[in-house]
């Protein structure tokens, strides 16, 4: 019998692998795979459709895959095939789920990106977070200051940890800047 579908779940280490043959039976049933034998895995298998979730990861897999057919699902989508049961979640049962849902007709895949258009992305992504970062401290800061008269906000650094304890102070009352520093 010959692997025609395999759903890959990526981690960080240990990665769990399900293939199944032409007939829907399980084949290739590897519920621990190393991240240094993952890629010689797949190598080794005759060419096939090969499956992941969607992620920067899976990305970087599958352009490392070429030599087969690669599919990336969203998340969401995987959700509903995965059979937990009594077992609950695991990687190996997110690896089957994966495997089911790439072989139903209307599943609708994510396209491979390269890895100038990761890169792109990546420069959005670091904006968002300083635009979030920006607004957690002026939301906060404008706490401060309904709060209390005398608040450390304009000494405050972009750092979580001393926001925190800021809030914390000016919403207990004024206090002296070096009980906060």
């Amino acid at each position: 019998m010959t692997i025609v579908h395999v759903g890959i779940d990526l981690a960080k280490n240990v990665f769990a692998v399900h293939g199944v043959d032409e007939h829907g039976k399980p084949a290739l049933v590897r519920p621990a795979v190393a991240r240094a034998k993952l890629h010689e895995l797949i190598a080794s298998l005759p060419p096939c459709t090969v499956a992941m979730e969607a992620c920067s990861g899976g990305h970087n897999w599958a352009r490392l895959f070429a030599s087969h057919s690669v599919c990336l699902i969203a998340p969401k989508f995987v959700a509903p095939y995965r059979m937990s049961g009594a077992r609950g979640k695991n990687d190996a049962v997110d690896a089957a789920a994966i495997c089911e849902a790439m072989q139903r007709p209307a599943m609708r895949f994510v396209p491979v990106k390269s890895v100038d258009q990761q890169a792109r992305l990546m420069v959005h992504r670091a904006r968002q977070g300083y635009i979030e970062a920006r607004t957690a401290r002026s939301t906060a800061c404008a706490a401060c200051s309904a709060n209390s008269a005398s608040c450390c906000h304009s000494r405050l650094p972009p750092c979580g940890a001393r926001l925190a304890r800021c809030l914390k102070t000016c919403r207990a009352g004024p206090t002296r800047l070096s009980a906060i520093s």
